[in-house]
């Protein structure tokens, strides 16, 4: 009977607390499986005692949330590491230069993490196009009257509303793909696609001026890059229509945050923003009880069992590379140029 070849080296880096939520039960078991590792060492620092014993004989990163970046230093202790599988999505803050002149191959879960934030930014262009949020507080305020709400949610309804979308990432190709069941005309901006595509997708590629005065509700789906930062100006938010909805569930600093203030003080737009700037707003902040801003804590991502999803599309990954074939979803240096 021929052996089974030896299992490679691997280590963990991340917080112990989403290597806990990760690797569990099934899961943790098709860990040991695949690879060498100990499950309990779970490294939020490479450059301690544990670290260097633990990486001088990987040859493969396992890397999520919490995950210092694998510098120089990192790699001198870690001199047969060959792979970073990532179970979270973007890994800029985690490789780094040093591992791409090595020639690391890396995989990360984005794809994975791509759905619930499509999943999410779907439910709030619905709702925003019903008026969810002015009904609630309508409700609530008149619930002793006799009214009419056909006659006082009259603009409500996602019949045939144009819908924009900033940014054909995987997150914007995956909410365009979930609209499509629906009565709505998707506009879409991106720099970097044709038209042809954007009609393969099932959308109308226009610029970034057209798309904020043509639509009832645009979402945000550009990656953060010095030539994106702001990019969402005070002029662009002044033509929008009044009464539109902005969601944003990509990076705050892609929005002029005190025009975007200014005219959700107003009244004159609703939004749903997942993230802002700061990533965490101080206490005074208004945009906390507007009644025309949802406002939650960077939440659309994988939150809860949405872990696991990750998890198994990692542990495919780390089954790829054990097997010597390629990743399904690489991650290549050319690539971060223009994701995030």
């Amino acid at each position: 009977m021929a052996l089974e070849p030896p299992r490679r080296p691997a280590a963990l880096a991340m917080r112990p607390t989403v290597a806990a939520a990760l690797f569990t039960g099934q899961n943790r078991s098709r860990l040991m499986d695949l690879v060498d590792v100990d499950p309990d060492l779970v490294l939020e620092d490479l450059h301690s005692a544990d670290a260097r014993s633990a990486l001088a004989d990987a040859e493969v990163l396992i890397t999520g949330w919490g995950c210092p970046p694998i510098d120089e230093p990192a790699l001198l202790a870690a001199p047969r590491l060959r792979a970073v599988v990532h179970t979270a999505g973007s890994v800029k803050d985690i490789v780094t230069e040093a591992c791409w002149r090595r020639g690391i191959q890396v995989a990360s879960a984005a794809s994975a993490n791509a759905v619930p934030v499509a999943e999410y930014t779907v439910a709030a262009i619905l709702f925003a196009n019903k008026q969810v949020l002015n009904a609630r507080d309508d409700y609530a305020r008149l619930r002793d009257q006799d009214t009419d709400w056909h006659a006082r949610l009259a603009v409500a309804g996602n019949y045939r509303r144009r819908v924009g979308i900033v940014g054909a990432s995987r997150i914007g190709r995956r909410v365009i793909a979930l609209l499509r069941g629906f009565d709505l005309e998707i506009l879409l901006t991106d720099p970097y696609l044709h038209p042809d595509e954007a009609d393969r997708l099932g959308a109308r590629l226009t610029g970034l001026p057209e798309l904020f005065a043509a639509c009832d509700t645009i979402s945000i789906h550009a990656p953060l890059l010095p030539q994106t930062a702001g990019m969402i100006t005070r002029a662009l938010l002044a033509a929008m229509p009044d009464g539109a909805t902005l969601i944003n569930t990509a990076r705050g600093d892609l929005i002029d945050q005190h025009a975007l203030e200014e005219e959700l003080l107003s009244g004159r737009l609703s939004a749903v923003l997942d993230v802002t700037t700061p990533e965490t707003l101080p206490a005074s902040s208004p945009l906390y009880t507007l009644p025309n801003v949802l406002l939650t804590p960077h939440i659309a991502g994988s939150m809860g069992n949405e872990l696991q999803r990750m998890a198994h599309f990692a542990l495919d990954e780390l089954e790829c590379w054990t097997k010597g074939e390629p990743f399904n979803d690489p991650v290549y240096r050319a690539a971060l140029e223009r994701t995030a």
